[in-house]
């Protein structure tokens, strides 16, 4: 019987970056990686222990912990609070090199990855992902299952809404709100208010067709 220990959901790409994250900040190997794909093979030294469908009996079997491990922002929501539901708790994962206020917070399975900077009273919902080197000011607010990219920059008091994604190397002008389901492009600059679902690029950025 398996004891104690944290089970990962995905073993793609994200799963990797994670998995490493989880290594340099000194937590012991995941007990395995569930994934619905036949063919894989799992992570790297962790291996697959079957498809997603099995985590309601190894949390019967006493593993206690999870932790989401994908980049599809609804996905990862709905398969963290569907986790919660069966008991698992979701840690949060954050890279030693990663720079957090002490009167931030983050919610439940947020992964923060190396050279993030999250400033002062900040605050950040569960399942969201903070990419490499993203730099998210003080008094920001983002809802559950943002993805805000590697490189990306949002100033003092953004708001983020659910699921939306910030792209790689974009900014966001302080106080701006980006809307639920949101979607800023790559290099965007975005100095205006962006709704619900909206896709924006450029510089500034615009909406697009």
């Amino acid at each position: 019987m398996v004891s104690t220990g944290l089970l990962l959901i995905g073993a793609g790409g994200h799963g990797r970056a994670v998995l490493e994250t989880l290594r340099d900040s000194g937590w012991p190997d995941p007990v395995g990686v569930l994934d619905d794909d036949p063919a894989s093979a799992g992570l790297p030294g962790i291996p697959r222990l079957g498809p997603l469908a099995m985590a309601g009996a190894l949390r019967g079997q006493g593993i206690g912990a999870a932790h989401v491990a994908l980049g599809d922002n609804a996905r990862r929501r709905a398969l963290g609070d569907w986790l919660l539901g069966l008991g698992f708790a979701l840690p949060v994962v954050r890279h030693p090199s990663a720079v957090v206020a002490g009167t931030a917070c983050l919610g439940a399975g947020c992964v923060v990855m190396p050279r993030v900077v999250l400033g002062a009273a900040a605050r950040v919902g569960s399942h969201v992902i903070l990419n490499t080197g993203c730099i998210v000011e003080h008094d920001a607010l983002l809802a559950d299952a943002v993805h805000v990219a590697p490189g990306a920059v949002l100033g003092g008091g953004v708001r983020v809404g659910a699921a939306a994604l910030i792209g790689l190397g974009c900014a966001i002008r302080p106080g701006v709100t980006v809307g639920a389901g949101a979607v800023v492009g790559v290099g965007a600059a975005v100095v205006g208010d962006v709704a619900d679902g909206m896709r924006v690029a450029g510089v500034p950025a615009v909406p697009l067709r």
